[in-house]
């Protein structure tokens, strides 16, 4: 194995592939890892020495500087290995989701001319199906006195896709948006804008070698990959990889014991899991955690409460978008109540306006579009000019959200602009629907949309998941909104379900509401 190489060039820094070389040199037995059934620490000696070995391995098996790879990896060591070492050989690196049809992985490794795909396991094609790329297989033993890997590698053959255009030099990953509209755009994040994000959540939560965390959220999707694994590593912390390679609750309180973590994160899904499914014995944890970060969706002031009694510990909403390499603000551990519950905090690195449909910038206080800048801000799609041009203006990002900016700089998000149901003219959020909705005590989780009206244009509809043990009915629902709601705002269409749809990363998926409630 390679030693790993001193910093020398401050350049470095900014390089994805080198980010954990200070640490594995200051403090080499430190954990950067908890892994495995048999809850392996892995130090950030050994996880650099696997970094460098991998790097060595795959250029040797012919990749080069700038080619595009896909990585296909629950959360796992591998993942974290194959990201890391693909970045520090100067290849870019396009995550998958590991659950996505075979037919629309290899529609996304075509679009962005993918010459492999770097693996924590072999999963089989269906019958008749072949791969346009071959499959590099990593497999990380832990089970010895030192952590080995092993490389199965084909050789990666001719170039089977197009070569992806508009890539630079500094590109570190492409990120895929949702696309539950439509196609995934293509984001791509350079080393810059991946500092600058890994730094503004650091920052914003002050994390140093003595905080650890569980990664909760999938490693393919910004969220788990800035917040919780990057900005830890990058700050000397530990990360405790499920066993499974993704999220269980029945596990996850265990994981906070093995590792003595001090925050997690996650999305209000995976919150109100943990409050509904908690063992009874959950308050032997109460007071460790330093903060739990929520990201990725809205969570409603009842379930913050709620978690803030269970856990012991300040809830802190954050804000950001694929668009701004993940965190754009969040509300700070020094922030007071109000700041905590009704707001997203203040820009981590950004700057923010807030712009009406004229494109002027409002007043402080008003309701407009939360326009973003700064160097967490990607510089556009990848092939999508059209798109570019509605979405990135002067070097300004348009969220597509509502919001205001207080006094004090705090922004509030006030729902998704294209989410607003128009009831005979009357503009409705959904997000203040739900809000309501949630904090009634017979429920765990609800979505609200428009239903098509041939009176209203629109009306509003709701999906809700009932509390354990409620017999609360679509009456006594009603009544209760009745006494929260403006009259316009009340559902007029109720259906009850056992779960909501969730996109890859735990959010709800509009898209399919109304199908839902269709298909009933």
């Amino acid at each position: 194995m390679d030693a790993v190489s001193p910093i020398t060039d401050p350049a470095t820094l900014w390089r994805l592939g080198h980010m954990i070389d200070a640490h594995a040199e200051t403090a080499p037995g430190s954990t950067a890892l908890i892994v495995g059934d048999q809850r392996r620490r892995i130090t950030y000696a050994d996880l650099a020495g696997l970094v460098v070995d991998h790097c060595a391995a795959l250029l040797s098996r012919g990749l080069q500087s700038g080619d595009v790879v896909a990585l296909r990896s629950s959360n796992s060591i591998e993942f974290v290995v194959a990201l890391l070492s693909a970045a520090r050989a100067d290849l870019v690196v396009a995550t998958l989701d590991p659950a996505l049809p075979w037919t629309e992985r290899q529609a996304r490794m075509d679009r962005v001319g993918a010459r492999v795909v770097l693996t924590d396991a072999r999963r089989p094609d269906p019958v008749g199906g072949e791969a346009d790329c071959p499959e590099w297989c990593l497999q990380i033993t832990t089970s010895g006195a030192k952590p080995e890997m092993r490389l199965l590698a084909p050789d990666p053959g001719r170039d089977v896709a197009s070569p992806l255009s508009g890539l630079t030099d500094d590109d570190a990953l492409i990120m895929f948006t949702s696309g539950t509209t439509g196609s995934p755009k293509l984001v791509p994040w350079t080393h810059g804008n991946m500092a600058a994000s890994i730094d503004g959540v650091a920052s914003a939560y002050q994390l140093s070698p003595s905080d650890a965390t569980v990664a909760a959220m999938p490693l393919f999707h910004g969220h788990g990959l800035i917040a919780a694994m990057l900005a830890t590593l990058s700050t000397g912390g530990a990360v405790v990889l499920p066993a499974r390679g993704r999220f269980s609750a029945h596990t996850f309180w265990d994981d906070l014991a093995v590792v003595g973590a001090t925050w997690y994160t996650a999305v209000p899904t995976i919150h109100q899991i943990l409050l509904e499914r908690a063992p009874a014995d959950r308050r032997g944890y109460r007071g460790r955690l330093r903060f739990i970060r929520s990201c990725s969706a809205p969570l409603s002031t009842a379930t913050m409460r709620r978690m803030e009694a269970v856990f012991d510990a300040p809830v802190l909403a954050a804000y950001g978008m694929t668009e701004t390499t993940h965190q754009a603000s969040s509300v700070l551990l020094s922030d007071d109540e109000r700041t905590r519950m009704q707001t997203v905090g203040t820009p981590t690195g950004l700057s923010v306006r807030i712009v009406d449909d004229k494109g002027i910038t409002c007043p402080q206080g008003a309701s407009g579009e939360i326009w973003l800048q700064g160097p967490g801000v990607v510089r556009g799609y990848l092939g999508d000019a059209a798109a570019n041009a509605t979405t990135f203006v002067d070097g300004w990002v348009r969220t597509g959200d509502l919001g205001v900016v207080d006094g004090n700089g705090c922004v509030a998000v006030q729902g998704r602009i294209k989410n607003q149901i128009n009831r005979g003219g009357e503009k409705i959020s959904p997000e203040h629907v739900e809000e309501i909705l949630i904090a009634h005590p017979g429920l765990t989780e609800a979505a609200v949309f428009g239903v098509s009206d041939p009176l209203y244009g629109e009306h509003v509809g709701a999906i809700v998941v009932r509390r354990r043990g409620s017999d609360l009915d679509a009456a006594g629902l009603t009544s209760y909104c009745r006494q929260h709601l403006a009259p316009f705002e009340i559902p007029e269409q109720i259906t009850f379900v056992d779960q909501l749809p969730l996109t890859a990363k735990g959010s709800v998926d509009r898209a399919k509401l109304a199908d839902l409630v269709a298909s009933r």
